[in-house]
This record gives C-alpha cells, sequence and structure tokens, in this order.
C-alpha cells in the first residue's frame, strides 16, 4: 500500500492533469482527465495570423508614408530656401553672365551724340558705388549741350535720377536712355538737363551685395549726390532744381521708397515720378507669380525683408506733400503684355493716386512684355512726354512766382 501510495504522489507531481480521489476506505488514486482542446489549440492558430496580417498592414503603409515624408521635407527645404536668400532670388546683378564686365565705351556708338561719364561716390554705410551720369541743354529751338552756358540763366534745371531693374547692367540701357534725352532736347521748354543713373551695390562696378536696405542707402546717396552737383553748378544763389525719380521694375519700388524718405531735404523733394512696369508690392507679386493657394510660397510674406511697397509709399509721399501746386506728379507706364507684373497692379496704383489726392498718369504700351517698354517708339515717346510734362508745369510754377 505504501509503494501504491508513493507512486500515486510522483505520478501527480509529474503530470499536471492528475489529481487524487479518495474512497472511503480511506485510499486515494489517480484519474487521468483529458483537458479540453479550447484555449490552447486557439493560441497556436489565431497568434501567429494576427502578427503576419499586422506585419502586412506595416508594409502596405510604409511607401506611401516615405513618400509623403520626402514631398513634406522637400516642401519645407524650398520654404527655407526662398527666405534665406530671397536677395538672390529677387536681385541678378550676375545676370547676363557678363554684365559686370560691361563697359560704357562698348555703347558709345549707339548712344549718339549723347556722352556718358562713369562716376564713384559712396553710401552712408561707406559702400563704393558707381554712377553714370550725362548732360544736355534745351533752349527751346532744338538746341544741343553747346547752349548750356547762354541758357543756364533761364532754362529750368532738370535732374532726372534713374533706378534700374533687377537684372543686367546700365551700359546697355545707356542707349535708350539716350534715346529720351535727344527726345527732350527737341523739346519746346527751355531746360537743362542732368540724368544721374545709379548702379545698386553689387550691380555693375558697385561693391558689396544688394539687399533693400543697402539699395535705399544707395538711392540717398545718389539723391545727394544730385544736390552736390547741383550747388557745385549753380553757386550759393541756386535756383530750387526739378528733380525726377525715373524707376523700372524694382526700381520703381526703389523710386518711390526714396521719395517717401522722411529725412529727404526739401530742396531735393521730387517734382515728379516716372514708373516703368511698376509692380504694388513684392508681397503682392508672391500672389501673382505663385497663385495656387497649395503653392506654400504665397504664405511666405512674413518672412520677408524686401518689400518695396509702393502702395505704402504713395500714401507717405501724400502725407508729406507741403504745396498745392500738384507735385509729385506721377507717370505710370505700363507694358502692353506684361508677363510678369499684372495689370491690376498699375490700375491699382493708378486708383490709390486718385484716392490720394495725387496727379497721376498712365500709359499702356501695347504689344510690350516687362522688358520691351524702352525697346519701342512708343514706350520712349511716353517716357520722354511724362518729363516734359513735369518741365513745364514747373516752368509755370515759376513764373507765377
Amino acid at each position: 500500500m505504501a509503494m501504491m501510495a508513493l507512486k500515486a504522489v510522483r505520478a501527480s507531481a509529474c503530470h499536471p492533469n492528475a489529481f487524487r480521489v479518495s474512497s472511503r476506505t480511506g485510499f486515494s488514486s489517480l484519474r487521468f482527465v483529458t483537458p479540453r482542446a479550447v484555449s490552447s489549440p486557439a493560441r497556436c492558430t489565431i497568434l501567429p495570423r494576427t502578427a503576419k496580417r499586422h506585419l502586412q498592414t506595416q508594409v502596405f503603409w510604409l511607401p506611401p508614408l516615405m513618400f509623403v515624408g520626402l514631398l513634406g521635407s522637400l516642401w519645407i527645404w524650398k520654404c527655407m530656401m526662398m527666405v534665406v536668400f530671397q536677395n538672390k532670388i529677387i536681385y541678378m546683378p550676375g545676370l547676363p553672365p557678363n554684365a559686370r564686365r560691361e563697359r560704357i565705351e562698348d555703347y558709345a556708338r549707339q548712344c549718339g551724340d549723347i556722352s556718358w561719364q562713369a562716376r564713384r561716390i559712396r553710401a552712408a554705410d561707406g559702400t563704393d558705388l558707381a554712377v553714370c551720369m550725362t548732360d544736355v541743354a534745351c533752349d527751346g529751338s532744338k538746341a544741343g549741350a553747346s547752349s548750356l552756358a547762354a541758357g543756364r540763366g533761364l532754362a529750368t534745371p532738370v535732374y532726372i535720377l534713374y533706378f534700374q531693374g533687377n537684372a543686367s547692367s546700365l551700359p546697355p540701357r545707356l542707349q535708350d536712355l539716350s534715346w529720351v534725352l535727344r527726345a527732350l532736347q527737341r523739346s519746346s521748354q527751355p531746360a537743362h538737363y542732368t540724368m544721374v543713373c545709379l548702379s545698386y551695390r553689387g550691380y555693375w562696378t558697385s561693391r558689396g551685395r544688394p539687399s533693400e536696405k543697402g539699395i535705399n542707402l544707395d538711392a540717398q546717396a545718389a539723391l545727394r549726390f544730385v544736390g552736390q552737383i547741383h550747388a557745385e553748378a549753380y553757386g550759393e544763389d541756386a535756383p530750387k532744381p526739378l528733380i525726377i525719380f525715373w524707376g523700372q521694375s524694382i526700381g520703381s519700388g526703389v523710386a518711390t521708397n526714396l521719395a517717401a524718405w522722411e529725412k529727404c531735404p526739401s530742396s531735393l523733394k521730387p517734382g515728379a515720378l516716372v514708373l516703368e512696369t511698376p509692380f504694388t508690392s513684392i508681397r503682392a507679386m508672391l500672389l501673382a507669380l505663385y497663385p495656387p493657394k497649395w503653392v506654400p510660397y504665397r504664405y511666405l510674406w512674413p518672412f520677408l525683408r524686401n518689400h518695396l511697397d509702393s502702395m505704402k509709399n504713395l500714401e507717405m509721399i501724400a502725407a508729406r506733400r507741403g504745396d498745392t501746386t500738384g507735385e509729385p506728379y506721377i507717370a505710370l507706364v505700363e507694358g502692353g503684355r506684361d508677363e510678369l507684373v499684372p495689370a491690376e497692379h498699375g490700375a491699382q496704383l493708378q486708383q490709390r493716386c486718385v484716392e490720394l489726392g495725387l496727379l497721376v498718369e498712365k500709359k499702356t504700351v501695347q504689344g510690350a512684355f516687362h522688358n520691351d517698354v524702352m525697346f519701342r517708339a512708343e514706350g520712349r515717346k511716353a517716357v520722354a512726354e511724362a518729363i516734359e510734362r513735369a518741365v513745364v508745369a514747373r516752368a509755370q510754377v515759376r513764373k507765377k512766382a
């Protein structure tokens, strides 16, 4: 009996399904129960299938997630590049590749009898800048530069400060500017014209790197240079000159920035602004160049360091207008087929001038693209007529005085 009990204990210890049954006689016996095949077989079959299905789901979503992540990364990267390198995108002094090696002498033949010379000036921050300048005289009878000495006493001193677009350099533009000056020489209104063309920092032979803040300093230096040469030419009793700002494309924004300059000397305030292919602001150009709402660049305006906001500048110009002579007169010259600046920009600038009480006139050169206005006789004529109108208006004011 002892041996049977020992075997039962060993069996119950070794077999997990054995349990002891006690009889009335006091002896216990082992019975073996076959377990139900419910839980453990289910685990063996279901768990591996679940893991496999979960793994297949992860593999299915991996390529789309990688593609979306890559696309988002490129999107953010390009946005960052546009913000960081916006000066490189807006200002392109190296285009075309030979722009910085151009010479005035290479275009002397196309300029005809208009002789240009290069001068050097310095901005307030010490940046060395290049300017091109020339002067012609008109005594009202197709007079040339030889009548300068005789006509200075009666002729209106007119200074045209020219601001170029965002690419190339000054020498290739001189032939078109010379055409305008020759047209002004044939005017019936006696005047002595001096044109000063500013080469922004980083452009042509000017030093430095372009930015709106730096170019504003350049424009202010050019205006002070105009005041200097006027004082040298006419002495202490110099008559008040007629200052005309002429800007093309981004140069229009530079011109309005300078006209709205709060520290501008009263004797050098512009009497007229000629804005060639102007736009309202850099922010508005972002919306025009990238119209789809899903394109991120249109939403980068809070990060702009360059604004060239002519709409805002017009408000400041109107607020600082100190007399009732109607100055400054504003001429808008736009291309009929401008592929960059929408026609709405010129219309908005014109409407804003009307609302502010500024004398404004808008002319459209039919068939002209953004950079074609001065290549067409109609465009050059429109600019010359705008300048002549400002000269006539100033002469009438002088007569009344």
